[in-house]
């Protein structure tokens, strides 16, 4: 090809080898340009089988034809669509504008593919072998489509602006040289991020990321053994909902929905920690049958995360943390099984409004829930579901959490107070069962009448003193406060005295733990 030629009238250049003459005809006749041989172990792009020059094109013609190539044929469209082809060298669209129409299905790329800061329309990469493609800064009016195809040295799409959806369905991509499978920080996408049953062997990156309606993991693998994070996706933006559920496999219809029973699935997987902090996602962050496997220095962090629903639903991590400090939602639709063991969870801060618990999820495996994210007490996350299960109208329920909340106190707490707070909580359960003090009272007073019915004490001066009765002389010892006249007239002594001493004592302790009780209730109401 003469360099600097002007080809716009149509003419094919002189030095095209067949296989790009054919490549130049069908893009100015907007047509398919399909070489496959027919047999499916050739033509398959990911294997090992040699393309021929038969086969191949250069990757600068192809850039000519997408950059300056020539016009469309009468009452056609120009478009590049190629089928089956390899592409030698590497293929540098670095800063241009592309108006033709793209579209490659089941090619070869020899070397990586070069996009930072190009302008597209709509660029669809299917089932294609492409050994890295490097598009920061990439802007499309439509799609950018990438599935079914493999990246060995990964993609980065950081600050990119895709206009509607970005496909990345059943994709491979393998980590780059920085330990990166997907760098798309700051990455834009009008409408769907789809990567269902995506495959990522190195950490995924959408930091400050935003997608206009969902974004889809659902029967994703994301695999990173090798650094801290699978997904590292701190103040994310979704406008709906993010999916990291189990995708039916087999049939295109299921996507997006719930597989019918008895369909095959494949499960969310996630080999590495996951990063979501501060993220705000407008309908649901969705776990249902999520599974993580984490070290013991990895977490699923949702610190600060903002959503309507969160669907913690997935399966139990064997190690690892789940930290949701400061995270706000307004449904929390949860299963017991899924939630980690004492020390393993941390909720400080953590604001919900509504429990939608999925199955059983009785108050004793809640309130292990509410301990289990509590290594030291921190009486905030008894309070939280207190004032949730009042508001839902399980006063009943509310009043077991915030003795439980006072029961773990009790735990941090010196010898001395311990025992008053045993005190408290045999006595009226710290103020939330006052009953129990009546009940009290009326063991000792029966107690203590049976008991004096056997004594006849003297009195303390002859013919200034009332009838005995055993009966007012124990209630008048049990009160401490209230005087009926009998205490003050007679002598007691040895054991009698004791016993006296005692009532009082016990009349005391009653007295002050009602008032405790009673002043935590005002306090509380």
């Amino acid at each position: 090809m003469t360099e600097g030629a002007d080809h716009r009238d149509g003419e094919l250049p002189d030095d095209l080898t067949a296989a790009e003459a054919g490549m130049w005809q069908a893009f100015r006749n907007g047509s398919v340009y399909d070489l496959r041989s027919g047999d499916a172990l050739a033509d398959d792009p990911h294997g090992g089988h040699p393309w021929g020059p038969e086969r191949t094109v250069r990757a600068r013609i192809m850039c000519w034809l997408l950059l300056d190539g020539p016009p469309a044929l009468a009452g056609r469209v120009s478009s590049l669509q190629l089928v089956g082809v390899r592409i030698s060298d590497t293929t540098d669209l670095a800063g241009g504008t592309v108006v033709p129409y793209v579209e490659l299905r089941g090619c070869r790329f020899d070397r990586e593919l070069l996009l930072p800061e190009t302008r597209f329309t709509t660029v669809r990469l299917v089932d294609c072998h492409v050994p890295r493609l490097e598009a920061a800064r990439l802007q499309t009016e439509g799609d950018l489509h990438l599935p079914r195809s493999r990246f060995p040295g990964g993609i980065r799409l950081t600050d990119a602006q895709i206009g509607t959806d970005l496909l990345l369905n059943q994709a491979i991509v393998h980590r780059d040289r920085s330990g990166r499978a997907i760098a798309a920080d700051g990455l834009s996408v009008g409408q769907d991020l789809q990567a269902e049953m995506l495959e990522s062997y190195g950490e995924v990156s959408l930091r400050s990321a935003q997608v206009g309606v969902s974004l889809s993991l659902r029967g994703a693998r994301l695999l990173n053994p090798y650094t801290r994070h699978a997904l590292n996706a701190p103040q994310l933006t979704v406008e709906r909902t993010l999916y990291m559920t189990p995708a039916g496999l087999g049939s295109p219809l299921l996507r997006g929905t719930t597989p019918a029973q008895g369909t095959r699935i494949q499960r969310f997987e996630c080999e590495g920690g996951v990063r979501l902090d501060d993220g705000r996602f407008g309908d649901a962050v969705d776990l249902e049958h999520a599974r993580f496997t984490f070290t013991d220095d990895q977490e699923l962090s949702l610190r600060r995360v903002q959503t309507p629903e969160l669907r913690f639903l997935g399966e139990r991590p064997a190690r690892g943390r789940v930290v949701l400090s400061g995270a706000r939602v307004v449904n929390l639709m949860d299963r017991a099984a899924s939630w980690p063991g004492p020390g393993r969870l941390h909720m400080g801060g953590f604001a919900y409004e509504n429990l939608v618990p999925r199955g059983p999820f009785p108050l004793e495996k809640r309130l292990r829930w509410v301990g289990a994210a509590t290594a030291e007490y921190n009486p905030e996350p008894y309070e939280r579901l207190a004032a949730v299960l009042r508001a839902s109208g399980e006063d009943e329920d509310a009043r077991e959490v915030l003795l439980a909340k006072h029961r773990r106190r009790r735990e941090s707490l010196p010898i001395a107070a311990k025992l008053v707070g045993f005190a408290q909580d045999w006595t009226v359960a710290y103020g939330y069962r006052p009953g129990r003090a009546a009940v009290w009272m009326a063991v000792l007073w029966a107690a203590g009448s049976l008991a004096f019915a056997r004594a006849d004490p003297p009195p303390l001066k002859s013919g200034e003193h009332p009838d005995w009765n055993p009966a007012l002389f124990a209630l008048d010892l049990l009160l401490p406060v209230i005087d009926l006249g009998q205490a003050g007239f007679w002598q007691l002594h040895d054991g009698w005295q004791w016993l006296a001493t005692a009532l009082i004592l016990l009349g005391w302790v009653l007295a002050t733990t009602v008032a405790a009780g009673a002043t935590r209730l005002l306090r509380r109401n």
